[in-house]
């Protein structure tokens, strides 16, 4: 791979323009890179200009960066051609989540691109392991897991599978701080990584307690937005113990762990949800009722939210925090 901190010299594709695959483009783009974005179905390609176009505005609103989109579409090809990925030095796969589509998408990149390219997955759900073995050289596969907006956020997951060369792992951790992330590298696969395997033991626990007539929904976010909200920007879950004191988590423990869901099964609410095509905000059904145009709104708070808890994040990073503290 070209020299790191020169990100305009290196090439970057991006298979697959949804929501996530569009918000990616937009990071990789406002971090100096040529862009390769290719669409695998022609639907994709018709709406991904407008969608990379909209993540790019974004960009400039939260003044991330000071040119207008304009400079950086000279700088993105957009195609449904997989040829247009031959001089990638890094491919991230953001496609479904069916392994039987990531094969044909991994076979298609494969085919074009040189055999020391590094290939990414965005996977969330399924182990990287068992992606590899549909990869030509699997050491060179990984997961570079990313959260929306891509372009906002100070996280990315990245991991290793059985099969993954640790020195294109560490390649992509160093260059993860020149799309001004905070990566997490995990040596070892498992199943959901770090992040998935936090935020569904939540789910999974919110579920019981409103299926249980435990708590309510309203009473449950508020809850979780008002107390780890407050302070999980700052500090991690084992900064806060220490800040809270150890003395009395054996106690709790000894208490609470025990009457927690353990349950396997996927909650009949979400079921429901399924069953009648809900797609939350993107649609305005959902596990909460949307008025016209309400759905919109949400997204716009979401968008302003995140330009300032961005700023908050920058101004308390690890490395700041570490200044602040004399280290």
């Amino acid at each position: 791979m070209k020299e790191l901190s020169n990100t305009a010299e290196i090439h970057v594709g991006v298979v697959g323009l949804g929501l996530m695959g569009s918000s990616i483009v937009a990071a990789l783009l406002i971090a100096g890179h040529q862009v390769i974005a290719i669409a695998p179905i022609a639907a994709d390609a018709e709406q991904a200009a407008s969608k990379i176009a909209h993540q790019l505005d974004h960009c400039v609103q939260a003044g991330l960066v000071q040119n207008p989109p304009e400079f950086y579409f000279e700088h993105l090809t957009i195609s449904e051609d997989y040829h247009c990925l031959e001089k990638c030095s890094v491919v991230i796969e953001c496609v479904i989540e069916k392994i039987e589509i990531k094969t044909v998408v991994y076979q298609k990149i494969a085919d074009v691109v040189s055999s020391s390219t590094i290939i990414g997955s965005n996977t969330s759900a399924i182990p990287i392991s068992v992606l590899q073995e549909q990869v030509p050289h699997p050491e060179r596969f990984l997961g570079i897991h990313w959260a929306e907006p891509a372009f906002m956020t100070r996280f990315l997951e990245i991991t290793c599978g059985a099969l993954t060369a640790r020195e294109n792992a560490d390649r992509i951790f160093d260059l993860a701080h020149h799309w001004g992330k905070e990566p997490t590298l995990l040596k070892k696969d498992i199943r959901g990584f770090i992040t998935n395997r936090l935020m569904y033991a939540v789910y999974r626990e919110i579920f019981h307690l409103l299926e249980n007539n435990l708590a309510n929904r309203d009473d449950v976010d508020k809850a979780f937005r008002y107390d780890a909200g407050s302070w999980m920007t700052l500090m991690g879950i084992f900064r806060r113990m220490d800040y809270t004191g150890l003395d009395d988590y054996t106690t709790i423990v000894d208490n609470l762990f025990p009457v927690l869901s353990n349950t396997k099964n996927v909650p009949e609410k979400m079921k429901e949800m399924v069953s009648i095509t809900a797609k939350g905000v993107h649609n305005g059904r959902g596990l909460y009722p949307y008025s016209n145009g309400e759905a919109g709104r949400w997204d716009e708070a979401f968008a302003s939210f995140n330009n300032e808890i961005r700023q908050l994040a920058a101004e308390y990073s690890a490395g700041k925090v570490n200044e602040f503290l004399g280290h």
